[in-house]
């Protein structure tokens, strides 16, 4: 229940709300157990001592009292499904801002499948918990108590020979809830496994088709989705078996009340219309018991979905602003490692004591074998990773002193793999700074190389690029993204293999671009043709995460060691081609 307290917490804003909606449950349940006393009164007033009079207030009150219930019933399940959807609408949007302030290693050992479901699969179950749920318990909760109140009323003894069956309902709920609240994480775990197959196969179209496995998903996908049948019908088997059984245990004790309170009428101890409001009120406690078994278990399915919320709520966010942490002054560019080593998994060393000293508006390059840690210097620089040891400074600053954000922001990164979104060409570039002009959009555009043929679109900068900007071909979307760059003006610039996935042509326009890109900035490039680099003011030689070698094209050449050795394997490809 601890979880189902912590969820409650969200209800603190809403509370006079669900107050209001407490109340008229209240009144709800109050004509509910009113009408078991009307009942007494007609059988020992009206047909008993033939008293007109009483039944013409009954007829009068039940018409009242299912009024007054009516508009309370309405006024508690709008007001309860209020409060209900507000929770929900809150705790989706922690669980939308913890995601955004996780750093990417948590990314990267999760499944983006498992990732939308906590926001969806796993919200909207605790939404049922918080909402439905908790109407129908609440209004059980008030007639359950109501009735046993008028039951001890009534008679007692009878009650507290009613009651002997309770311990065992109330074991029965205790087991059960505990088995079903497995197997509902079990339905959870299962849900997201389909959620994260469809999201793979659906991001992935073009490769399942061109390696002809649209057979090999669809069995993928049929594998987890009986998975998650066989999850659900435990769930069913579980639930199916506590409600008869509840069911058994109340019929026990209705028998007990019709052969004791039998005896007590025919003794003259208790009237007959009270015997049939306590038989009555009985019937009200076993329906409440029943349903309250059956919401019991819907919630502890649910609290398996909480406990995977507030699990993701609970991570620690590892890269996150110091205590005391400043705000990144306008940096000149001056960047610094200081025998910095890195390690994404402990024991598996990326960097090993890399150290070198860039200045304002110089171009580094990063070159060396594949996994010898290029793209690894590129996250850390930005912090999306933090060093395992050692430090890196801008101007002199440590990088985990200031904020992330006056970091970021003179931070600007041009992937190889371009990540437009579904959206207009002009809110795309847009992204880069959020309170740009449309002037200021299309300079940027045009000092991409991306002006023209964005002009040239169906509805220019109003066009949707679709899905990942699929839309549009693929040096197209390398323009966009630096055109976003640009607009950014960063003052510190990594292109992270930018030009790698182009064909000839249109490397020579995203590079020309690039170059007018990198004027005045400090630029961090990581090269896979070496030929794009020959200008760098410096080369960095990486290998197993070693600097093993740095200085100008002709210097290395001269060395003729392994970025000599690289580049000579590239110029002889091409010679052969």
């Amino acid at each position: 229940m601890n979880l189902y307290f912590r969820a409650l917490k969200y209800v603190k804003p809403y509370l006079f709300r669900g107050l209001c909606a407490a109340i008229c449950t209240v009144i709800a349940a109050g004509g509910t157990a009113y009408l078991p006393w009307i009942i007494k009164d007609m059988v020992d007033q009206v047909l008993k001592e033939k008293n007109t009079d009483m039944l013409n207030w009954i007829v009068v009150s039940i018409i009242v009292v299912f009024i007054i219930r009516g508009i309370a019933f309405y006024g508690q399940s709008y007001l309860m499904n209020y409060v209900g959807q507000r929770v929900i609408i809150d705790i989706r949007k922690a669980v939308f801002e913890k995601l955004q302030r996780l750093s990417l290693s948590f990314y990267d050992k999760n499944k983006t499948g498992t990732i939308m479901s906590y926001v969806t699969n796993d919200v909207n179950a605790l939404q049922a918990a918080m909402v439905e749920n908790v109407v129908e318990m609440v209004t059980e909760s008030v007639i359950l108590i109501a009735s046993i109140v008028m039951m001890i009323y009534l008679d007692w003894r009878l009650f507290l020979v009613t009651f002997s069956t309770f311990p065992v309902v109330l074991l029965f709920i205790d087991q059960f809830g505990k088995r079903i609240r497995k197997s509902g994480s079990r339905i959870q775990e299962a849900t997201a496994d389909i959620t994260s197959v469809l999201q793979e196969t659906v991001s992935s179209a073009r490769v399942i088709k061109s390696f002809v496995r649209e057979e090999y998903e669809i069995n993928r996908f049929d594998q987890e989705n009986i998975k998650n049948f066989r999850a659900n019908m435990k769930y069913a088997q579980l639930s199916a078996t506590l409600t008869p059984t509840i069911e058994f245990v109340a019929a026990v004790g209705v028998t007990i009340i019709l052969w004791y309170g039998g005896n007590s009428v025919i003794e003259g101890t208790i009237t007959a219309g009270s015997l049939v409001a306590f038989l009555t009120y009985a019937v009200n406690i076993s329906n409440p018991i029943k349903r309250l078994s059956r919401v019991i278990g819907n919630i502890q399915k649910a609290l398996a979905a909480a406990q995977r919320v507030f699990d993701v709520l609970d991570l620690p966010e590892t890269i996150h602003n110091a205590p005391d942490a400043k705000a990144l002054p306008m940096v000149k560019g001056n960047v610094r490692f200081n025998n910095v080593s890195f390690s994404y998994n402990p024991g598996e060393q990326v960097l090993n004591n890399v150290s070198f000293d860039v200045k304002p508006g110089e171009m580094i390059a990063f070159v060396g074998p594949s996994g010898a840690g290029k793209s690894t210097v590129a996250s850390l620089l930005p912090r999306f990773y933090d060093v395992t040891d050692g430090s890196i400074t801008i101007d002199g600053e440590d990088i985990r002193r200031v904020t992330l954000q006056s970091l970021r922001e003179q931070v600007g990164i041009v992937p190889q793999e371009t990540v437009l979104f579904n959206g207009s060409v002009y809110d795309n570039i847009l992204y880069g700074r959020l309170d740009a002009t449309k002037e200021e959009v299309e300079a940027a555009a045009k000092a991409a190389n991306a002006h023209n043929f964005i002009t040239e679109l169906p509805q220019g900068y109003q066009t949707m690029l679709g899905d990942r900007g699929v839309n549009i071909s693929g040096g197209q979307r390398q323009r966009i993204s630096i055109a976003r760059a640009i607009l950014k003006n960063p003052q510190i610039l990594i292109l992270d293999e930018a030009t790698s996935a182009l064909d000839t042509e249109s490397e020579r326009v995203v590079q020309e671009a690039l170059d007018r890109l990198m004027i005045g900035r400090t630029s961090f490039v990581i090269a896979h043709r070496l030929s794009t680099i020959k200008n760098a003011d410096k080369i960095m030689v990486l290998e197993k995460g070693c600097l093993v070698e740095q200085g100008t094209h002709d210097e290395l050449m001269a060395k003729d060691g392994l970025y000599a050795h690289l580049y000579k394997i590239q110029y002889r490809s091409k010679e052969t081609h």
